[in-house]
């Protein structure tokens, strides 16, 4: 999560009214909403299990490094 260095402007009752953030930071939120946007978007494309992905790619002669053994997933 993003830890953001926030500074408000407020108005003459003391309410917020505005957000000030770093560029840096902003920029990092524009990604983000950006993945979501994506994810969104193919949320219905069809989908392709583990083990054919490495039956795909072992086929290919490129191999998978085993991250989880049968045990952990």
């Amino acid at each position: 999560m993003i830890e953001l260095g926030r500074q408000y402007i407020v108005n003459a009752s003391g309410e917020k009214t505005a957000v000030i953030i770093p560029a840096g930071e902003y920029e990092e939120l524009l990604e983000d909403l950006h993945d979501l946007a994506v994810v969104a978007e193919r949320r219905e494309d069809p989908t392709v299990s583990f083990e054919e992905l490495k039956e795909k790619l072992n086929g290919k002669g490129q191999y998978i490094v085993p991250f989880f053994d049968d045990k952990t997933i």
